[in-house]
């Protein structure tokens, strides 16, 4: 049954990956892919990272191998996009719109002086698998120079140095548009744990290119950085009560005021944001969180009252009072609704660490998701109730959907390689 699903899943993608393709438009000089549905014609950052991871293992299948190249030219334009519009500074945008200015808005936003959030940590670890498949680095190592800058921008205005995590500016294009953790907070207050997971993953793929590039002072830097942001993940992050990954607080000092508050001052360097989000998961897709962690997780990923959904992982708890299934964009709505992209992670950390029940359970999941949605509206959605498993909106979205097939393949090869088949 797995694989008349999986055909479905192809059969749609090959009818329909031409337009997820897009060939060089106004400002955008390079070929690029975008998401699809309401996302036309803009370059994302984590999305295009998630439609490259997920179409690369394809390249050589979709339509008997004719799509390959094109491909590998419009995941390499992704990025090429990116640096095509970094600024002086380092600053690289979220995304690229073809819009009605010159340049993208949020340059022009930060070019006067309006600190935005900046490309999300998916630039070199886009530039990593690509290079992997293709066994070459060479077609980037002239933006090393620009890749340092990248993370000079993030150092400088995303770093907390009390507590060693990287924080947001403010809640806009986070990636979990109205995360409640982010969500409606005061400037640069929260580390997100979503930032935080993904910043490890992105420090380790910058100290890969270095490496290719033959600097290996940049290499050995970059993973320095990666134990030392890891390491405060675990001191700041991990709560031991309850077993989770939460998002901090980092606004925390102690408040003076004439007299008062002379003795004890605050010591702690943040506040857990106990809200039980998907993300809190994440360290387990970084390799970050330990075995013991590990197991913590596990257990909440069966907890009825919050995760657990037929259709996979609720972005968040069912138990928690922010819980909403609201059909709306700008901000994509991430309080409990079903994402592919979470339950693809979700999966990749629990087979990261030998949990094959659980990523069989969230793989037959997905893959039962989109195979309905197929077969009753004959497209895929953005995002998808947890009680009913419908679509709640944006019909005509393919991009981290297509993780459903990496999905059945990484199941299968894990077991295989363990003997488990």
């Amino acid at each position: 049954m797995l694989k008349e699903k999986s055909k479905l899943l192809l059969e749609y993608l090959e009818n329909n990956i031409d337009s997820v393709m897009k060939e060089p438009v106004g400002f955008i000089r390079f070929p690029f892919t975008d998401p699809g549905s309401v996302y036309d014609g803009n370059v994302w950052d984590w999305d295009t990272y998630w439609c490259t991871y997920s179409l690369l293992p394809l390249r050589k299948i979709l339509r008997g191998g004719e799509l390959s190249e094109k491909i590998i030219r419009h995941v390499k334009g992704n990025v090429l996009n990116f640096f095509d519009w970094q600024l002086d500074d380092g600053y690289i945008p979220m995304m690229i719109e073809n819009g009605e200015w010159d340049e993208p808005y949020l340059n022009i936003q930060h070019k006067n002086g309006y600190l935005m959030n900046m490309h999300k940590p998916f630039l070199c670890q886009q530039i990593s698998l690509i290079s992997r498949e293709i066994g070459d680095y060479g077609w980037i190592l002239d933006k090393v120079s620009a890749i340092e800058k990248y993370f000079e921008c993030y150092y400088k205005n995303y770093y907390n140095d009390k507590t060693g995590l990287f924080v947001w500016r403010d809640d806009i294009m986070i990636g979990m548009d109205n995360d409640p953790a982010s969500f409606g907070r005061p400037k640069s207050s929260t580390a997100n744990i979503f930032l935080n997971s993904f910043m490890v993953m992105e420090l380790d793929c910058a100290a890969e290119i270095f490496k290719a590039a033959g600097d290996t002072a940049n290499s050995e830097l970059y993973l320095k950085r990666k134990d030392e942001l890891e390491k405060a993940i675990h001191e700041e992050c991990f709560d031991k009560r309850d077993g989770f990954f939460y998002s901090v607080d980092v606004d925390v000092c102690t408040r003076k005021y004439d007299w008062f508050h002379k003795g004890l001052g605050v010591f702690w360097k943040s506040l857990p944001i106990r809200i039980a989000v998907w993300s809190g998961f994440l360290p387990m897709l970084s390799k970050t969180a330990t075995k013991e962690e590990a197991l913590e997780l596990r257990r909440h990923y069966h907890d009825e009252l919050a995760f657990t959904s037929d259709y996979g992982i609720c972005t968040l708890g069912k138990n928690e009072k922010m819980f909403n299934l609201e059909a709306t964009n700008n901000p994509s709505n991430w309080l409990g609704p079903i994402w592919l992209v979470a339950n693809y992670c979700v999966f990749k950390g629990m087979l990261n660490y030998g949990f094959y029940d659980e990523a069989e359970d969230m793989c037959n999941k997905s893959m039962n998701l989109l195979y309905e949605d197929l077969l009753e509206t004959g497209c895929m959605h953005e995002y998808y109730d947890p009680f009913t498993g419908k679509p709640v909106m944006n019909g005509g979205f393919i991009n981290w959907n297509i993780l459903a097939l990496n999905m059945v393949t990484e199941l299968q090869n894990a077991k295989q390689e363990r003997g488990i088949l």
